[in-house]
């Protein structure tokens, strides 16, 4: 934060935000988004490669007809979810030295985005088929239901509803990725 005006060592007034150029700002946004990939990535790999060896269980052939669909398409989605999430890295790869950095982080933002609706998808069709496995109850669509409530809570509408209380109106969308 800059201090505008000093006046007898104290702050008259504080200028909210950063002074950086649109590179620098490419660059900070880039790390940050790294940080943020490195988190997400863990997660998607670790569900991810359960979801490769649930297969070659014993129990599997005993599954259902709909359980074996839920899974099907729960490591679709972990499949799409592991892209989307890898994407920023191929998008960085190759475009660097390009001098469009600021153009590859929003490209790569975006796809950041994708990949957490694919993986908030991937984890609760996961949470879906094993509970359906554990409990054999009707009671599982309403604990996936929460889960996911929980999930759409965390990551979309706190998020959310913090950039509208603390954005200031003057800032451009290009600020906040």
């Amino acid at each position: 934060m800059a201090v505008a005006g000093l006046s007898g060592g104290a702050a008259a007034g504080r200028q909210r935000g950063r002074t950086e150029t649109v590179e620098e700002r490419a660059d900070r946004q880039w790390v940050e988004l790294i940080q943020e990939l490195r988190v997400a990535l863990t997660g998607v790999q670790i569900l991810f490669g359960f979801l490769l060896t649930v297969v070659f269980t014993p129990r599997f052939p005993g599954l259902s007809d709909t359980d074996r669909a839920i899974y099907i398409a729960t490591v679709i989605l972990g499949s799409a979810a592991t892209g989307a999430l890898i994407g920023p890295v191929a998008v960085h790869r190759q475009v660097a030295g390009r001098r469009i950095k600021p153009q590859a982080v929003i490209w790569a933002s975006r796809l950041t985005f994708v990949g957490l609706v694919l993986l908030l998808c991937t984890l609760t069709s996961a949470l879906l088929l094993i509970l359906r496995v554990a409990m054999h109850d009707a009671l599982v669509p309403a604990l996936v239901a929460v889960v996911l409530g929980w999930y759409l809570l965390c990551w979309f509408v706190l998020p959310a509803w913090v950039r509208r209380c603390h954005t200031e109106e003057d800032h451009t969308e290009e600020e906040h990725l």
